[in-house]
């Protein structure tokens, strides 16, 4: 039994293993939007530099269904990429995104959102511990906390969501905690 439980081990990480090496996104540009879908894995940031090369036109990402990422690096890395170009980040009405996927709309310069969007945001694990866990001056907070402070000018986004809902709940923020933390830089579209 213990035989079969280690194969299961190995396959499951095989698994998140295949599942980073690939794009899980889909990325389709629409004039100066690039519309974004999926979850962000460790290809995303490079087919995203490949797209903006070839679309030199691309102003705004617009995230459709992005559930979130499995390379919070790699979300990081793109997010830094899109606050460096200067594009603006929006939410349609149907958009519903979700932890990896909120960090990334962070980062646009213009962050816009139609009413009806959903924002979901979670601590994060890192298979040890929920990231709640761990006392404010932990190492495993710095990357995202300061990646927050550099798209907000503020963490206090950082610490909501470590005590929002554990890693495996989801809590849909309300319109008056988005304003509260600044997550928007226009009002809410109708």
């Amino acid at each position: 039994m213990r035989q079969w439980a280690l194969v299961l081990v190995l396959w499951l990480s095989a698994c998140g293993v295949v599942e980073n090496a690939s794009d899980g996104t889909q990325m389709v540009v629409r004039g100066d939007q690039l519309v974004l879908s999926g979850t962000i894995t460790s290809r995303t940031p490079s087919n995203f530099a490949r797209i903006l090369t070839e679309n030199p036109q691309i102003r705004t990402l617009v995230q459709t269904q992005v559930d979130g990422s499995i390379d919070g690096e790699a979300t990081i890395a793109m997010g830094y990429r899109v606050r460096a170009l200067g594009l603006g980040t929006h939410l349609r009405s149907d958009s519903i995104v979700d932890s990896g996927g909120v960090d990334l709309f962070l980062a646009g310069r213009q962050r816009t959102m139609a009413r009806g969007a959903n924002i979901g945001v979670h601590s994060w694990r890192n298979g040890y511990r929920e990231g709640s866990s761990y006392p404010p001056n932990a190492s495993e907070h710095d990357m995202t906390r300061r990646y927050i402070a550099d798209m907000l000018g503020s963490d206090a986004f950082y610490w909501f969501t470590l005590q929002a809902a554990p890693s495996d709940g989801i809590h849909e923020m309300t319109a008056a905690e988005i304003a509260h933390f600044g997550l928007l830089t226009r009002p809410m579209l109708n």
